[in-house]
């Protein structure tokens, strides 16, 4: 099987870091890596130009990190809540996805792609989930999400008396299944 050596310029998922040099198909460096700039050909002169500039890859990298752990610290006290329109048992009229938790966190001031968000499988039920968002390649943070049934019950007691109502507990200003907007807002901190 043919590979040809390719040196990294960005950090890519399940692939290496910035400036190590890996073994990829051709056609993978030819078609994606190379034309979006993420790596170069691994030749003695791209090698020798960028052990030149690993300087400054580190010194950028450091700031990134520092930054990434900076928002990581401001986002620990962070708590996102969905209101959704709930069926029997607790099961959501549609779900809660990656997509949902982006435009929260951009409500909130945090923008992110929404890739760099690590939720396995959309949440289609209500409770208490935690999502992680992962702001540097070592850095995550991890968020706590409430999905509660319109009206504010939460889990399995959508049949009991609702714990907590949307009178007394701040609630995320997000989109419902539907594409209406919920009522309230605040930032439920812990």
């Amino acid at each position: 099987m043919a590979t040809t050596q390719v040196l990294l310029r960005e950090d890519i998922d399940n692939l290496g870091a910035r400036g190590e040099i890996v073994r990829v198909k051709p056609g993978y460096a030819r078609n994606y890596l190379l034309p979006r700039k993420l790596a170069v050909r691994a030749t003695a002169g791209n090698v020798k130009q960028i052990e030149q500039e690993r300087a400054a890859l580190l010194r950028r990298e450091a700031t990134e990190r520092a930054g990434a752990e900076a928002q990581a610290g401001q986002m620990n006290a962070l708590r996102l809540t969905f209101e959704r329109k709930v069926g029997e048992h607790g099961m959501l009229y549609g779900s809660v996805t990656s997509m949902d938790i982006q435009e929260a966190l951009k409500e909130k001031g945090y923008e992110f792609d929404r890739r760099k968000i690590t939720l396995p499988e959309a949440i289609k039920e209500t409770g208490e989930f935690t999502v992680k968002v992962r702001l540097h390649r070592e850095v995550n943070v991890e968020i706590p999400v409430v999905v509660t049934a319109e009206g504010g019950a939460t889990g399995e007691a959508n049949a009991a008396a609702p714990e907590t109502t949307a009178d007394t507990a701040p609630v995320e200003t997000t989109a419902t299944a539907s594409g209406d907007a919920a009522d309230g807002g605040g930032d439920g901190g812990e």
